[in-house]
C-alpha cells in the first residue's frame, strides 16, 4: 500500500500542474481581435479650430483649450491636438498660457502635455515681470496647477533676467519654481539700462554719454 502512494503521488501532482499551466495559458492568452476594427488605433472622430472651457463649482472660468485640430483614438480614449493653445484663470493669480505644436490629452483629462516649440507665458503681476518658459517638451497638470519637464528650459523673466536649466518643476498655486539640473542664470540690474541720447539737430551737437553696466552670472 506505501508502494502505491509513492506512485500515485507524483501522478497527482503532474496532473495538477498541467491543470494549472492550461488555466493559466488560457488566462493570459491575448483576447481575439475584435471584426469591427474598435481595437486599431485609428481616430473615431476628428475636430478642426475647436475650443474647450473648463469651469469650478461656482461657474468661474478655470482653463480653455483650444487646438487647429483635434484627433481622438477610441481604443485608449486619447486625445492628439495640432497647434494646441492651453490658457489658465485662477482669481487674484495671473494669468498663463502655454502654447506648442503637438499636445496629447489623457483619457481622464487630468494631464495635457505639449511638444515641440513649447512656450509658457505668465503675465506680469504685482511686483514681477513677464515671464516665458521655452522647451521642447511640457507635462500640465491643470487641476493640481502643476507644470513639469526633465528636458532643457530657457526662462526669461522681464526686466533682464535669463535662466538656462534641465528640468524643472513649475507649482502656479504655491508660486514656486524648482529647476532640477545645470543651472545657469543671468541677471542685470534694472537701473543698469542706457540713457537716451539727445536728437541730433543742426543746431546741436549730440552728447556723448557714457554708462557702465553691471552683470551678475
Amino acid at each position: 500500500m506505501p508502494n502505491r502512494s509513492t506512485i500515485l503521488f507524483p501522478l497527482l501532482l503532474l496532473s495538477v500542474l498541467a491543470l494549472l499551466t492550461l488555466w493559466i495559458d488560457h488566462t493570459v492568452k491575448a483576447p481575439e481581435k475584435k471584426p469591427d476594427g474598435s481595437d486599431r488605433h485609428d481616430p473615431d472622430y476628428i475636430l478642426r479650430n475647436f475650443t474647450t472651457t473648463r469651469t469650478d463649482n461656482l461657474g468661474n472660468l478655470r482653463y480653455i483649450l483650444k487646438a487647429a485640430q483635434m484627433k481622438h483614438y477610441p481604443d485608449d480614449d486619447s486625445t492628439d491636438l495640432l497647434k494646441p493653445h492651453f490658457g489658465q484663470y485662477a482669481i487674484g493669480k495671473p494669468y498663463t498660457q502655454i502654447a506648442g505644436d503637438r499636445g496629447f490629452v489623457s483619457s481622464d483629462g487630468e494631464v495635457v502635455e505639449f511638444m515641440n516649440n513649447v512656450k509658457v507665458t505668465r503675465d506680469a503681476f504685482g511686483d514681477r515681470g513677464e515671464m516665458n518658459v521655452y522647451t521642447e517638451y511640457l507635462k500640465v497638470m491643470p487641476d493640481l496647477e502643476k507644470s513639469t519637464t526633465d528636458q532643457p528650459v530657457m526662462i526669461t523673466q522681464a526686466p533682464k533676467t535669463v535662466i538656462y536649466a534641465t528640468g524643472m518643476i513649475y507649482d502656479k498655486k504655491q508660486q514656486t519654481m524648482e529647476l532640477l539640473s545645470k543651472v545657469k542664470i543671468h541677471y542685470e540690474h534694472p537701473d543698469d539700462t542706457p540713457p537716451v541720447a539727445s536728437p541730433v539737430t543742426k543746431k546741436s551737437k549730440p552728447k556723448v554719454i557714457s554708462n557702465q553696466k553691471r552683470a551678475a552670472h
